[in-house]
């Protein structure tokens, strides 16, 4: 930072090709390639850049020149050949397609997104579904708005926020001490946060909050570095999140993930329990919590599944 303002910084588009086709095919062996195996010793367990290209159908060279990070003048069907040969699934094969096309372009300063805003009539179809959590975040993770459900479920989330930004996803499962224990799971919960921030990168190399939001995670979590250095990907859609809430106890709840299309980058996220579990008796709890005079700050011994 300078006295001016906030400095610029230039996007290093090849890098991030590079470093993704290079992990890609790290993960990959000959054998799960059908590729035959001699013997000999190999330096790397994965595959060699001459076997990607066999698979691929394109010379050393080219393939070479790809994981140097010069992607000037592939076509799309080179790159769904790479997707082939890399065994990709569909969140990295569009990842490869974002940053391939990123790699063509010329540098430039990254640059502070316009604001998002949640319309009204989202807001009031989330606060129609009182016992259903519900909240629409940004691909950086950016929880935008929510329902009183949304913000009970994800009530330390919320709690302690500085006002002049949202709350996010990424900075409470790194950075704060809680998220240990509200994830029962916590290392599948950052690895699926981070692939979820890496998959925007992609998507949009240029955002400058999405590069301070990925500078101080990495500046202030070791977890976090070591997991953005896998260059993993991934689409937040549908599952089951399991949830250790300071209130209501354990819960298991199935979430879908809603692109709002009106929206460009909003996607609504529902969180909904298995009808006559003890996580829908939970929810039901959680539901009278929210709405209650005076909230308790601790677990209350008695959960909800005494209470039901």
């Amino acid at each position: 930072m300078t006295g001016g303002g906030p400095s610029l910084v230039l996007v290093d588009n090849r890098k991030d090709l590079r470093e993704f086709l290079a992990s890609r095919r790290a993960r990959i062996t000959p054998q799960q390639a059908g590729l035959p195996v001699y013997g000999g010793h190999r330096r790397v367990p994965g595959l060699r850049r001459e076997e990607v290209a066999l698979l691929a159908g394109v010379s050393v060279e080219y393939y070479t020149r790809l994981e140097r990070g010069n992607a000037n003048g592939v076509s799309d069907s080179v790159l769904d050949a790479l997707v082939r040969a890399l065994q990709l699934d569909e969140a990295e094969r569009a990842h490869l397609f974002d940053v391939a096309r990123a790699s063509n372009s010329t540098s430039r300063p990254r640059r502070r997104p316009a604001q998002q805003r949640v319309r009204p009539g989202v807001q009031q179809l989330m606060d129609a579904m009182t016992d259903v959590p519900a909240f629409v975040q940004n691909g950086r993770l950016d929880v935008l708005a929510a329902n009183t459900m949304g913000r009970a479920l994800y009530a330390d989330m919320f709690d302690d926020v500085d006002t002049r930004r949202p709350p996010n996803h990424a900075r409470f499962t790194f950075l704060d001490p809680r998220a240990a224990d509200f994830y029962p799971d916590w290392t599948r919960a950052a690895a699926d946060g981070v692939s979820l921030l890496r998959a925007e990168a992609g998507r949009n190399p240029h955002d400058r909050v999405l590069t301070e939001l990925v500078g101080e995670l990495t500046t202030r979590s070791e977890r976090f570095s070591a997991l953005w250095a896998t260059h993993n990907v991934r689409w937040h859609t549908t599952g089951t999140k399991h949830f250790r809430h300071r209130v209501v106890g354990d819960l298991s709840l199935a979430y879908e993930g809603l692109a709002l299309t009106a929206d460009q980058g909003l996607t609504l996220l529902t969180y909904t329990a298995e009808p006559g579990s003890p996580s829908q008796q939970a929810l039901r709890f959680l539901a009278s919590w929210a709405t209650s005079p005076e909230q308790p700050t601790a677990h209350d011994p008695a959960s909800a599944h005494d209470r039901a």
